[in-house]
């Protein structure tokens, strides 16, 4: 459903320099299951997220949502695809409601459809007690679910998030991650960055770590743990440092 298939994406610095933001990235994310995607800042799992998302093109390599490529057909992509980052924002002078019928309109959706899909998703991402209040009124957890809830009001098969719970508190990620497992059992295919580890250790079907814009290891929690004391946590580091070693090689 998610797929990437040796990704790179090249940005231009101010001296000239060409970047290598993503350098060869390959994942995929199948129908019903949550895939981890980690690595500190700069790694490029933002990038890679964009270009899934359609909002930047990559320098080659393919993406594909849905079987849908995000280059060559980046509307029919993006009808299959909710995406949420930590940035993104809300308009100010409307209300959670209003965004998500305004969001439901754009994709075509019915009224009787869009209004069923709005009353599950302000009562399943606990919007009720904020859902007529201006956006701008609204604290950063709320504008953060009312994100999240203009993502999945089209009902998409397939999620791109990424650090969908920096805006949350420990009962709001907790909540968020307890509806993405429902919706992971119902199909969704689920990309999901975080640098909170703990939070995601048993969520996830399988991990994928990045680091200079290259996988540096994939697998599931077990595997990458292996015996570890310190758990994914320790896994990842290990991860990362052996990728330095290795000039960032897969």
């Amino acid at each position: 459903m998610i797929e990437v298939v040796e990704l790179v994406k090249h940005f231009r610095a101010g001296d000239g320099e060409v970047v290598r933001a993503v350098d060869g990235v390959s994942l995929l994310v199948r129908p019903g299951e949550i895939v981890g995607l980690l690595g500190a800042n700069g790694a490029g799992k933002t990038t890679t997220m964009r270009v899934l998302a359609t909002l930047l093109a990559p320098t080659s390599g393919t993406a594909r949502i849905g079987g849908r490529d995000v280059r060559t057909d980046p509307l029919a992509a993006r009808r299959l695809l909710g995406y949420v980052s930590a940035t993104t924002g809300v308009p100010d002078r409307l209300t959670p409601v209003e965004v998500l019928r305004s969001y439901g309109r754009l994709h075509g959706l019915d009224a009787e459809r869009l209004e069923a899909r709005i009353g599950l998703l302000v009562d399943v991402l606990d919007l009720r007690s904020c859902a007529d209040r201006p956006c701008g009124r609204l604290s950063s957890g709320q504008r953060q679910r009312t994100s999240l809830a203009r993502a999945l009001v089209h009902d998409p098969p397939a999620l791109v998030l990424d650090e969908p719970t920096s805006a949350l508190d420990i009962l709001g990620s907790r909540d968020l991650l307890d509806f993405l497992a429902q919706l992971r059992r119902t199909g969704r295919a689920i990309l999901l960055s975080t640098h909170r580890l703990h939070e995601i250790e048993r969520r996830c079907d399988r991990f994928v770590v990045i680091h200079a814009g290259r996988v540096v290891a994939a697998g599931s929690r077990d595997a990458l743990v292996a015996g570890r004391p310190g758990g994914l946590e320790e896994a990842f580091f290990a991860a990362v440092a052996a990728g330095t070693t290795a000039g960032g090689a897969a």
